[in-house]
């Protein structure tokens, strides 16, 4: 289970959401790409980046900012955020440095589309399920539908998706701790790798991932760590540490 530093993008700026709503942000850098290469030297082996203008406009709103951080950086980055129609995917697919793109909101509008994306570019497709009480939220998280997360992510099996990014609206920002009896019940339910996302606010919270996902006996392709590891709650080098040696134990 892999450490995965998150950088979400606001109006050129990294920030911090508290379950998800644009006007409860935190700035914690105002050069984004200064972020990403603080988590490449920390170790990271993947780095998360939204852009969360783009999730709400539906388009790409801080490209200018990602291009950056791809140009910066070597580590391989994941980008979600107003993916929704095949040129954008494209572009982003054809950057450097970006190892995959994730499709949130047109997943849930055109599986279709997105399962024909996968079948081009095997692996370098993510599913991003964002869920609010169990049901699965588009658009920026404004819109909760009435599509079950888990129902949403099996319709994705052997569509050849690199991993479901399942997301608990309400934790994130918070640092109250993930859900994790959803999320390694999603994991359970799916041949899919899955990567856990929101409310992580400490070393225990990977620890309970870690200790839930081996008594399930199911795996949990990483965690995504944002407000902790900006606040200093979580030191990434030493997590990464860490969770490299419960793999050996």
């Amino acid at each position: 289970m892999i450490i995965i530093p998150a950088i979400d993008l606001k109006g050129g700026k990294a920030v911090r959401l508290e379950q998800g709503e644009m006007d409860r942000d935190t700035v914690y850098s105002d050069s984004p790409a200064e972020m990403a290469m603080k988590w490449e030297e920390g170790g990271a082996a993947l780095i998360h980046l939204v852009d969360l203008d783009g999730a709400i406009d539906g388009k790409p709103a801080n490209l200018s900012v990602i291009e950056e951080i791809v140009e910066t950086v070597q580590t391989p980055v994941e980008i979600g955020g107003g993916i929704r129609d095949r040129a954008t995917a494209e572009a982003y697919l054809k950057m450097a440095a970006v190892e995959r793109i994730i499709l949130g909101t047109i997943a849930h509008e055109d599986p279709d589309f997105v399962k024909g994306l996968a079948g081009e570019h095997p692996g370098r497709i993510a599913v991003g399920i964002d869920a609010k009480g169990g049901f699965v939220a588009t658009k920026g998280w404004v819109n909760v539908t009435d599509v079950r997360a888990t129902d949403l992510a099996k319709s994705f099996e052997d569509a050849g998706v690199a991993c479901i990014i399942y997301t608990d609206i309400a934790r994130d920002g918070m640092l109250v701790g993930p859900n994790v009896e959803a999320t390694i019940d999603l994991a359970a339910s799916i041949d899919i790798p899955v990567i856990a996302s929101g409310g992580v606010g400490s070393i225990d919270c990977i620890r309970a991932l870690n200790k839930a996902q081996h008594e399930r006996k199911v795996h949990l392709e990483g965690v995504i760590v944002g407000k902790a590891l900006y606040s200093g709650a979580i030191d990434l080098r030493r997590a990464i540490i860490e969770t490299r040696e419960t793999l050996t134990d």
